[in-house]
């Protein structure tokens, strides 16, 4: 059998992506890891009809509507090579089968590296975030801490801030804030601190102090902390599909790569803020767009 499309990844991007073909009548086969991104998250948010939702919870009753058409099959297992056919695309699979597809969906999401600091990741996904659309309700007026040697680490600051104006900037070591920038935050109270960190520390996943190596420590109740993103997964070299300097897939507006018959959506092709609902989003365009390519070809074929 030849499916419709192969979807590489069953996140929000992934099973949107699934419910829109499942419900075209294309045979569609959705293909995930089993270890999703936000999976170290108690709660997700901004999605509506969803918020607050636990992410197990939000991924059983996706997968239950997808499942729902019965062109729609999924399997946990990992995609360990892709390669080009005449007739689309060949996938080999973890559990050893190969299966084939017309159309490729790129949708595993990006990977968080964190920083080499004891204690992260007793907190991350708890009271340390990386996203305040998602978790800044939560920690609001609180006094928070941020760590981040990114360049937009200013741009950062005054985002959180509207959260809370409790904030203290932690570069770790670096020096990323100019003398501008660092006059702009002294004048409304924001400490920025460059001393190396040593560890995060606290109970129960709730950050309570941030030790530095100096030996000196601040008090907080949470924070907002910036991972380096990788790809989930990479099939640059066998397919050929242009990339972002961030490593994310260079796609249009409606989710096709640089490559015929490849598509990407999600956290994959660096859809930003990473949120369930932009996610999702961009899943259902990108089927959208799969759907177009499937029904011209299907309809050239029979004018043949």
């Amino acid at each position: 059998m030849i499916y419709d499309c192969a979807i590489v990844g069953g996140g929000p991007a992934g099973l949107n992506a699934a419910l829109v073909l499942g419900r075209a009548k294309r045979n569609v086969m959705l293909l995930d890891s089993g270890k999703p991104r936000n999976r170290v998250a108690h709660e997700s948010h901004g999605y509506l009809t969803r918020d607050r939702i636990q992410p197990a919870e939000f991924r059983k009753i996706a997968y239950e509507e997808v499942h729902h058409y019965p062109s729609v099959e999924s399997k946990q297992v990992v995609v360990e090579t892709v390669n080009r056919t005449t007739d689309g695309f060949e996938l080999s699979l973890s559990s050893g089968e190969v299966i084939q597809a017309r159309k490729l969906l790129l949708a595993a999401g990006l990977k968080e590296v964190l920083p080499d600091i004891a204690g992260v990741h007793d907190f991350y996904g708890k009271s340390l975030f990386n996203c305040p659309f998602c978790d800044g309700w939560e920690h609001r007026d609180q006094p928070l801490v941020i760590v981040s040697d990114n360049p937009h680490l200013f741009h950062s600051i005054k985002l959180l801030y509207n959260w809370s104006k409790q904030l203290t900037v932690c570069t770790n070591g670096k020096r990323i804030l100019d003398d501008e920038q660092q006059s702009q935050l002294k004048e409304r109270g924001i400490e920025v601190i460059e001393q190396s960190i040593a560890a995060f520390s606290g109970t129960n996943g709730q950050l309570e102090r941030v030790q530095f190596t100096d030996g000196s420590h601040i008090e907080c109740s949470g924070g907002l902390i910036a991972p380096q993103w990788i790809p989930n997964i990479s099939f640059q070299e066998e397919l050929g599909y242009e990339s972002t300097e961030l490593g994310g897939i260079v796609t249009n507006p409606m989710g096709k790569t640089t490559v015929d018959g490849v598509f990407a959506a999600g956290d994959s092709a660096y859809v930003m803020p990473s949120q369930l609902i932009f996610a999702a989003a961009s899943g259902s365009k990108a089927a959208a767009a799969v759907l177009a390519d499937l029904i011209e070809e299907d309809w050239q074929q029979e004018s043949k």
